[in-house]
């Protein structure tokens, strides 16, 4: 649907599907899974049968995982 004012698409975030959020992210597909085993990730949608996330939240579950003092990749 449109927005009426200006043409312009209304704001949806993009959902990615679990094997690209975990290659943002530098860990594994597994670990995706895993993370939403443990509560740590809840996915947005879905699409067939594959999990769709929103990149804001995966980004979010893997700052909490490694937390302050873990080395980023």
């Amino acid at each position: 649907m449109r927005n009426r004012t200006n043409g312009d698409l209304p704001d949806r975030p993009t959902l990615i599907p679990g094997p690209l959020a975990a290659q943002e992210v530098g860990v594994t597909p597994a670990t995706i899974r895993k993370w939403v085993q443990l509560g740590r990730l809840k996915p947005a949608g879905k699409a067939g049968r594959a999990q769709l996330f929103r990149l804001e939240d995966v980004f979010a579950a893997e700052r909490t995982t490694r937390g302050p003092n873990r080395d980023p990749r």
